[in-house]
């Protein structure tokens, strides 16, 4: 039987155990990358953030200064084994077919229809291009908008037998999310058709259609009557991959980023324009790592291709993330 120190003795142990089990249960419940492991990433993200909204710090960022800038395919979502936007394109293509019996005569629809992927390979960006223009143009941007919705509602990924909206980055969405609370204005630049992500992106990024840049086609006025449409044009207006990422985020955001995330070559001088520069900046890679759940892939690989960025990442002084080792997981349907 206790006496009365020993009940007082171990009233204290439960209340300490208690008192931990609190504290770590609130530690858990306002971390804000909880998808992320502790480790130099995570660490590396949220210094730069407490650093910036630090006001009268050293390296206190202006509101509306705190401009954000993501790539997407590969950054937000998947991009193996073939970029979304082609797929949908390719399906296009299949669906069309039997009305456009001249698509035979041009070599990229013509590999595509034959299942010759070598062929459509060899074409390179000239042959996804000839898919698009044939796919995307002669309907109104309101139609367009409209096929997409329904293509990635009712399409599935290959591998995960799952929607193409359902492959976005669960860390990425974190990320996103805690920028914003921290008062930074988030935006999409990225190489895929700007017309393409507005049907999707806002709900599954929580990023407004007029925050988002990508390439675009031509497009023309057409008053019917009383019926006003823009119609897309087969012929390419802007290619915002590459240079072109800092040319479409001075054109369409007119700040220069603080903040800039990617994951290929396509995104290196977008990380060159936000980090070379006065003031605080910040790099972020996302580097494709994990085979297991998703796919381990960089130099070589013909989607996605990441070289010259890796190279300069540590000189720059950009902040590389491992996905393997940096994310708990990676979709958000793992965590079901």
């Amino acid at each position: 039987m206790l006496n009365a120190a020993g009940v007082l003795a171990r009233q204290m142990t439960l209340i300490t155990v208690l008192t931990l089990a609190l504290v770590a249960s609130a530690r858990a419940q306002t971390d804000p990358l909880p998808s992320w492991n502790e480790g130099a990433a995570k660490a590396a993200i949220v210094g730069f953030v407490g650093r910036v909204t630090r006001e009268g710090g050293a390296d206190f960022v202006p509101v509306e200064e705190r401009i954000a800038t993501f790539d997407n395919d590969g950054t937000l979502w998947s991009e193996q084994p073939m970029y979304v936007q082609a797929a949908f394109a390719m399906d296009r293509v299949k669906a069309m077919a039997g009305d456009h019996p001249e698509w035979k005569d041009r070599p990229a629809l013509k590999a595509l229809l034959d299942g010759d992927h070598a062929a459509l390979a060899a074409l390179g960006e000239k042959g996804v291009l000839q898919i698009i223009a044939a796919t995307h143009s002669g309907m109104t941007v309101s139609a367009f908008e409209r096929a997409v919705r329904d293509w990635v509602r009712a399409a599935r990924h290959p591998r995960f037998d799952r929607p193409y909206n359902e492959m976005v980055y669960q860390p990425m969405l974190e990320l996103l999310a805690y920028l914003r609370a921290n008062g930074f204005k988030t935006f999409i630049v990225s190489g895929g058709g700007v017309e393409f992500m507005r049907a999707w992106a806002p709900d599954a990024y929580g990023i407004p259609p007029e925050q988002i840049v990508g390439s675009s086609g031509k497009t023309e006025f057409r008053l019917d009557g009383d019926q006003a449409s823009l119609v897309k044009l087969p012929e390419i207006e802007f290619v915002d991959d590459g240079a072109g990422k800092p040319v479409g985020i001075n054109h369409v955001i007119g700040r220069r980023p603080v903040f800039a995330a990617g994951n290929s070559d396509g995104d290196l001088q977008m990380l060159q324009w936000t980090t070379l520069n006065a003031g605080p900046r910040f790099g972020v890679i996302v580097h494709h790592t994990d085979d297991g759940r998703e796919w381990a892939y960089d130099r070589s690989s013909p989607v996605g291709r990441l070289d010259r960025a890796l190279d300069e990442a540590p000189r720059r002084g950009w902040t590389v993330v491992n996905m393997k080792t940096d994310w708990k997981v990676v979709f958000p349907f793992e965590k079901q």
